[in-house]
């Protein structure tokens, strides 16, 4: 069976620690897959909220953003109450939308938990369709 692997970029503009919560948890006793999705996504409003917005639903009054794709893969277990760092960076920008990265390292163990990208769109609420980055959401994610 091929793998699916997944490069990551060098630059990683920020990094949050999470803990593993009993809602974490599988009947596997560690982390479930889709609960990797979730830790990305409570990351990635962490760093929105870093930046100075609410979180993904309005960048400038009406932009927020969408998830297009996303890609997991898996690396190591994590358990109850083991604290995780999450890197993220950012890449391929277009005019609607921009690549983000994340890198999941179980402190506790020192094991890299998982990798992950989300392709994010920025989506017009109010019209329901996809819109242009906004300028400020581009000027904070490029450091401008």
């Amino acid at each position: 069976m091929a793998r699916i692997t997944l490069a990551l970029p060098s630059n990683f503009i920020f990094n949050t620690k999470l803990t593993v919560r009993v809602s974490d948890i599988n009947y596997g006793g560690h982390v479930g897959n889709d609960t990797i999705l979730a830790l990305m996504q409570d990351a990635r409003v962490i760093f929105y909220r870093h930046l100075g917005f609410a979180g993904e639903i309005s960048f400038d009054g009406t932009v927020g953003q969408i998830i297009a794709d996303a890609v997991v893969v898996y690396k190591s277990e994590s358990f109850l109450g083991d604290q995780l760092s999450v890197e993220i960076a950012v890449t391929d920008f277009n005019k609607y939308g921009f690549d983000m990265f994340y890198l999941i390292t179980n402190l506790t163990t020192g094991k890299e938990t998982a990798r992950g990208k989300t392709g994010i769109v920025c989506f017009d609420y109010e019209k329901r369709k996809v819109a242009p980055i906004p300028t400020i959401l581009l000027e904070k994610l490029k450091g401008d």
